[in-house]
């Protein structure tokens, strides 16, 4: 049982109702710890903190929760910094999904340049926290899961000595895509990956302790032209089958390219607006939780669900406690942990977490069917940090046609000009000139 201090910053994001509940639902094991939220928007910041007070002392835990919006004062002697924030909001990521497809590109939260210009947005915002850090809190690790989590721990990693773990459920559920397109239970399956964030492949793929290759292309054959497989699952099949890999959800964007673009320019609405449709709705529930003698969360009105962050949460636990516990981490490849790729490259993988820290395990090769557009993404990774964290709009232009979703130098600069601009308020002025 560990007593920590917890800061939280992004505590009053739609996802903080449910990250607090998933902290107290392990609350046992930090008996006697702080929490203190951060946030700027002090109305939501306060419903989030008498949420969890209540959760807590339904429980009878001893843990305190506290809000503030003075996060250098928060961080002040922390052990643990957990950061999930947006900067911008919604919003921006709407332009972020909006304006790459007037170009020709797809937008997207994490992919592309909506993924990158999240970066520049998010990592702006992690060179003030950094900061703070060394000058108040020396033994402070960060638990982040703001996004694109890769980039942003490249960029901290690479520039700092601040220790930072990045965490994301990618390598727990991207299998389940391609086994429930083939009619496969995933509890016998195990498929190990690894790579760049959103962005891995399997190196290891059994079922029942067999090879799982055969049964995907029986699969395949037989639902290729099924209708009751829906469209994602389909193309997650027939890439597994094709590259003999199981992918991550996320390259659909880079095989099914002109396929995802057509459909995100037909549609209505973006998920970032059909994200802000609902978020009313969610800060309503939260607020009549918040004041309830018993809270209990609805999974259909909490962002996300009841339960979020869960797996920064359970490293975290697997630290402090000591546990030991496998679970998967991005962190630089030091000592060439995933071959092929650069030690200082920031990876996802699987790793032993215990209070020592984390230990990546033995990781295979990537198949050479994959592990070059892999590379190629971690060399965009690689380069965006740098443009974030000390470059200009140059090397900003130089990163974003490196991105493989980018057709070109010229649509590059004319992207980087317009989403520069339209997100100036939350970017520093070297990389605007």
């Amino acid at each position: 049982m560990a007593a920590i201090k917890l800061v939280y910053i992004g505590g009053g994001s739609s996802r903080g109702a449910g990250t607090m509940a998933s902290f107290l639902e392990r609350g046992e094991h930090f008996q006697g710890s702080e929490v203190v939220l951060v946030d700027l928007d002090p109305d939501r910041l306060e419903i989030v903190r008498r949420l969890a007070q209540r959760i807590a002392d339904v429980k009878g835990l001893d843990i305190t929760i506290r809000a503030t919006s003075d996060r250098r004062a928060a961080l002040t002697d922390a052990d643990a910094v957990l950061t999930s924030f947006r900067p911008g909001n919604f919003e921006a990521r709407a332009l972020d999904e909006r304006i790459p497809l007037k170009h020709g590109v797809i937008g997207q939260e994490t992919q592309g340049p909506g993924g990158f210009f999240m970066a520049l947005r998010s990592i702006a915002e992690f060179t003030g926290i950094v900061a703070d850090i060394e000058a108040v809190a020396p033994k402070a690790i960060i638990f982040n899961y703001t996004n694109p989590v890769n980039i942003v721990s490249q960029a901290v990693s690479r520039f700092t000595d601040v220790p930072i773990w990045s965490m994301c459920e990618g390598l727990l559920y991207f299998p389940y895509s391609t086994l429930r397109a083939a009619g496969l239970d995933p509890e016998r399956a195990r498929v190990t990956m690894a790579g760049v964030n959103h962005n891995t492949w399997s190196f290891e793929h059994l079922y029942d302790g067999e090879d799982l290759m055969p049964l995907l292309d029986r699969a395949w054959e037989e639902r290729r032209d099924d209708p009751s497989v829906d469209v994602h699952a389909r193309r997650m099949l027939e890439l597994a089958v094709t590259m003999r890999s199981v992918p991550s959800d996320y390259f659909e964007y880079y095989y099914y390219g002109p396929e995802i673009l057509r459909e995100l320019q037909g549609a209505r609405r973006t998920r970032s607006e059909e994200i802000m449709a609902s978020l009313p709705d969610y800060w309503k529930h939260y607020t009549e939780q918040s004041l309830a003698d018993v809270p209990e969360l609805d999974p259909d009105r909490s962002r996300g669900g009841i339960h979020e962050l869960e797996l920064a949460l359970d490293v975290m636990d697997a630290h402090y406690n000591d546990t030991g516990e496998r679970l998967p981490v991005n962190l630089p490849n030091t000592g060439g942990a995933l071959p092929g790729f650069d030690e200082d490259v920031v990876v996802e993988m699987w790793c032993r977490v215990d209070a020592a820290g984390v230990h990546p395990e033995p990781q295979q090769p990537l198949p050479h069917t994959v592990r070059g557009i892999t590379q190629t993404l971690a060399e965009y990774q690689y380069v965006a940090a740098e443009a974030a964290w000390k470059g200009g709009r140059r090397q900003g232009i130089a990163a974003l046609a490196a991105n493989p979703l980018v057709p070109g130098i010229r649509v590059a600069e004319e992207l980087y000009d317009e989403m520069a601009a339209a997100h100036a308020a939350y970017l520093p002025e070297r990389l605007l000139r």
